[in-house]
C-alpha cells in the first residue's frame, strides 16, 4: 500500500531556487503542513505561518502540494517535514542538500622567500560544498602540500627552500570541484625570492693609454635591485674630472694622477656587495707581450718620441766604449814604456864609478842620447 505522503530529495546550487513538494495520497482535506529542518512551521494548509518572503506556496492541490525556496544558502540545508494529519499522522521528510561552487583559489603568502631560507605557500578555497581537492603544480609536476578542512574553506600549504634561481619560478594552485562547468579553477603564482646584491665591474677591452678615456659599468643584481650605486676611490677622493651616469663611471684624459683602485658598492635590505678596479701606469714604455700587461685590470702606458729603453742602451754603450779606451790607452802607455827599459844592469867598475849603459849600442859615436836606468 503507498504512502499517504511522498517527498523527494533536493539539490540546489548555493543563490538557486529549490523546489519542495509533496505528493499525497487519498487526500480527504486533511491538514497538510511543511516544516523547515528547525521543525518551525511554514505552512498550515496553504497559509504562510513563518515571516520569510523567501518560501513561497506554489501549489496546493488534493495530489500535490509545492513550496519553492529562493536565493537558498547553506544554512537553508536539512530536511523539510511534509505531515498529513488524517486519523493518523503520516509524514515524510525531503532532504534539501546546498552546493558550493569553489571560486578561483588565493595563494597566501605566509612565509617570505629569502634566500637560503624557506619558503610557505598557502593555496585557500574560501567557501566549497563539498570540500574542493586543491593541488599544487610547480612547472608542470605536481607539489605535494597539506589540505586542511572538509567543507567550505579548505587550504592546501607547502613549504619547500628557495635559492635566488628560484626566483621568478611559476607556481599553480588548481582547486577541482564535482560542480564546476569546467573542469578546474587555477590561481597562478609567480614566486618572488628576495637576495643580497651582487656586483661586478665591467672593465674596458684592450690597453688603455695616457690620454684615453676611461669607462667603467657597474652591473648589479638583487632583489629588490638596489637603487643607490656608489662609485669611491680607496684612500682618496674621486677625480675632478670623473662623471657618473647611472652604473657607468668615466674619466676622461688619463693621467699618472688617476691611478689607484676604484670601487663600486651596491646595497639592498638583505645585503652589501662590491667589486674593485685597479688602474696601474707604467711610466716606462712595456712591449704588449709583456707578462705585466695580461693583467685582468687596464695598464695605462706613457709614450715618448725616443724610447727609454734605447737611450739606456746608447747610453750603456757609450760608458762601455770610454772604458775600453781608457784600457787600451793605459796597457799601451806600459808597454811603451817599458820598450825604453834594458836588460843590461847597472853596476859600479873596479874604480867604484857609475858605469853607463847605451840603450844603442857602446859605440859613443852614435850619439849622446843615453837614460839613467
Amino acid at each position: 500500500m503507498a504512502a499517504a505522503v511522498q517527498t523527494e530529495n533536493v539539490t540546489v546550487f548555493e543563490g538557486g531556487t529549490a523546489q519542495i513538494s509533496c505528493r499525497l495520497q487519498n487526500y480527504d482535506g486533511s491538514i497538510v503542513v511543511i516544516q523547515n529542518p528547525r521543525r518551525q512551521t511554514l505552512f498550515f494548509n496553504g497559509t504562510r505561518a513563518l515571516k520569510d518572503e523567501r518560501f513561497q506556496m506554489t501549489l496546493f492541490t488534493t495530489r500535490l502540494v509545492s513550496v519553492t525556496l529562493r536565493n537558498v544558502s547553506v544554512s537553508d540545508e536539512g530536511g523539510y517535514f511534509c505531515l498529513l494529519y488524517t486519523d493518523a499522522t503520516h509524514h515524510q521528510v525531503a532532504m534539501l542538500s546546498v552546493l558550493v561552487p569553489t571560486d578561483t583559489p588565493a595563494v597566501e603568502v605566509k612565509q617570505e622567500a629569502v634566500e637560503g631560507g624557506e619558503s610557505e605557500l598557502t593555496c585557500v578555497s574560501p567557501r566549497s560544498k563539498p570540500a574542493a581537492t586543491l593541488k599544487w603544480m610547480r612547472n608542470g609536476k605536481e607539489i605535494s602540500g597539506t589540505q586542511n578542512g572538509k567543507t567550505f574553506s579548505v587550504s592546501s600549504t607547502i613549504r619547500f627552500p628557495v635559492e635566488r634561481k628560484d626566483n621568478g619560478a611559476a607556481l599553480s594552485c588548481e582547486a577541482f570541484h564535482p560542480t564546476l562547468d569546467v573542469p578546474k579553477r587555477v590561481r597562478h603564482y609567480r614566486l618572488e625570492v628576495y637576495f643580497a646584491p651582487t656586483v661586478k665591474i665591467v672593465p674596458p677591452t684592450g690597453i688603455l693609454r695616457e690620454g684615453d678615456s676611461l669607462s667603467l659599468t657597474c652591473s648589479v643584481t638583487g632583489n629588490p635591485l638596489p637603487l643607490n650605486i656608489q662609485w669611491s676611490k680607496i684612500n682618496d677622493t674621486l677625480p675632478e674630472r670623473a662623471e657618473i651616469t647611472g652604473l657607468t663611471f668615466q674619466i676622461s684624459r688619463l693621467s699618472q694622477s688617476h691611478n689607484g683602485t676604484y670601487l663600486c658598492q651596491a646595497k639592498n635590505e638583505y645585503g652589501l656587495a662590491a667589486d674593485h678596479y685597479t688602474l696601474l701606469h707604467y711610466i716606462n714604455h712595456l712591449p704588449t707581450c709583456h707578462p705585466n700587461l695580461h693583467h685582468p685590470n687596464a695598464v695605462v702606458e706613457t709614450h715618448s718620441p725616443v724610447p727609454y729603453a734605447v737611450i739606456g742602451g746608447v747610453l750603456a754603450l757609450l760608458v762601455f766604449t770610454i772604458i775600453c779606451v781608457l784600457i787600451v790607452t793605459i796597457w799601451c802607455s806600459v808597454r811603451q814604456k817599458g820598450s825604453y827599459l834594458t836588460h843590461e844592469a847597472s853596476g859600479l867598475d873596479e874604480h867604484g864609478e857609475v858605469q853607463e849603459a847605451f840603450l844603442n849600442g857602446n859605440d859613443a859615436s852614435q850619439g849622446k842620447k843615453e837614460y839613467l836606468l
